[in-house]
């Protein structure tokens, strides 16, 4: 393998597309630019938008204000909730607690700069973040995650999001991203859109699913920043043409060093995280995307008797239109399906090699055509130095319901026959009833 500057330089196929949660009407300029603005979204958003929409909500907040939208000012957010019900397995902690509850209020703020001053291709963006949850994962045992809400305590936690300015050049062949914000936005993103010019053959948000694995792939999982740990760094994406795109990014590297980086400033001590991808997509004969990219962690890395200088990963995911109904209804009905891979050669990250698949129906119930639902698996081969487990099979099914505009409610059901963290139990059921408010 390659490295320019340490940051490992691939070949790629992928397309990046705009996240789309919200119910903005504006299409980007260019299709595969940065996924900094919005398209409209009919049905099917992400099971978990704080982790893959750069910007957040539908900007409803500043037009409850009465905000001007000549200002270039936009003020939206989300917010989570949860509750999950261990039906049957778990490790047996917490006086075998069988329930526990997440919430997640994220308010954005976005400026464009060019409206809001005359700064022409310029925006600034800022993101506040609440999070109180438990440990739903670590009491099932599961060490892939099968709700992508609760992390690494503190599980009670205010924090800086994100606060970045983004410049673009050339007429958006060239953008530049810089300051706190979170690298799974760009990189290693199943779940954004496929790339499409014509809404009634999109793939909106790919999955729904919530499981840990669909926003960050397991391989990188201790490594890159994420939800809720955003990192400080810089993001350049280079798209020289419709539908193609390398995206560059180096950032702070101390998640590997067990720093929740989500609540302190950037730290310049020889832990960095660089990582590279592109690609390209297509919208004939059905929408589609696929991708590869690289990474790089430098530092130090310890886990229990484990250590290293560094260590190196590589992964792939893609997403394609399987079949799109043919009415002429307004209904926009679609089956899509995506997959995801990844490796590393980690002694000290929990998992080494990433599988994962899964199926998703938008707008098939002409009744119900904001609805989506479908199914996903993951198997991640855990570390050996650190589980006593080959590896973890995660199964997941889920309903998306709209109840009102921007007001989504999911059930979830989740199988573990496996669970890493605990050898000796199997057969893990979860059910989890999610409520999505977006604003």
């Amino acid at each position: 393998m390659i490295y320019l500057c340490r940051i490992p330089i691939t070949v790629c196929l992928l397309a990046q597309a705009i996240i789309s949660n919200a119910n903005e009407k504006a299409l980007p300029k260019h299709p595969v630019q940065e996924m900094n603005k919005q398209v409209d979204s009919d049905y099917g958003i992400s099971g978990n938008p704080g982790a893959v929409n750069i910007l957040t909500g539908s900007g409803e907040l500043g037009k409850l204000l009465h905000i001007p939208k000549s200002s270039g000012v936009r003020l939206g957010g989300v917010w989570m909730g949860d509750y999950n019900a261990l039906i049957s397995g778990g490790d047996g902690t917490h006086h075998n607690r069988r329930w526990t509850g997440n919430s997640a209020l994220i308010l954005d703020l976005y400026i464009d700069l060019q409206k809001a001053i005359g700064w022409k291709g310029a925006s600034f963006g800022t993101e506040f973040l609440q999070f109180d949850g438990q440990s739903t994962n670590q009491d099932a045992g599961v060490v892939q995650g099968y709700n992508s809400l609760p992390g690494d305590p503190p599980l009670d936690r205010s924090e800086l999001y994100q606060l970045w300015l983004r410049q673009e050049f050339f007429h958006e062949k060239l953008v530049i991203r810089i300051g706190k914000t979170v690298p799974t936005y760009h990189f290693n993103n199943v779940s954004k859109p496929v790339p499409t010019e014509n809404p009634a053959v999109s793939i909106p948000s790919v999955s729904g699913l919530i499981y840990t694995p669909i926003f960050v792939n397991t391989t990188l999982d201790g490594a890159i920043g994420g939800f809720y740990n955003s990192v400080y760094g810089i993001v350049a994406t280079i798209a020289p043409v419709k539908l193609a795109y390398v995206n560059l990014g180096v950032f702070d590297g101390n998640v590997a060093k067990g720093v929740q980086t989500g609540l302190t400033g950037p730290h310049f001590n020889g832990y960095y995280f660089s990582i590279a991808e592109g690609g390209c997509g297509w919208t004939s004969p059905k929408p589609g995307i696929a991708a590869i990219g690289a990474w790089y962690q430098s530092g130090h890395l310890k886990a229990g008797t484990q250590k290293e200088n560094g260590t190196e990963g590589i992964y792939a995911f893609g997403s394609q239109a399987l079949w799109i109904k043919e009415s002429q209804t307004t209904s926009k009905g679609n089956v899509s399906g995506f997959f995801q891979l990844g490796w590393n050669n980690s002694k000290t990250l929990d998992m080494n090699l990433y599988a994962g698949a899964g199926l998703t129906a938008f707008a098939l119930i002409q009744s119900r055509p904001h609805d989506s639902f479908g199914f996903g698996m993951a198997w991640s081969r855990l570390n050996r130095h650190l589980f006593s487990r080959y590896s973890e099979w995660m199964f997941q099914s889920y309903y998306q319901l709209e109840v009102h505009k921007s007001i989504y409610f999911q059930p979830v059901l989740s199988y573990i026959p496996n669970p890493g963290a605990h050898p000796n139990k199997s057969n893990v059921f979860a059910f989890t009833s999610r409520l999505t408010v977006i604003f």
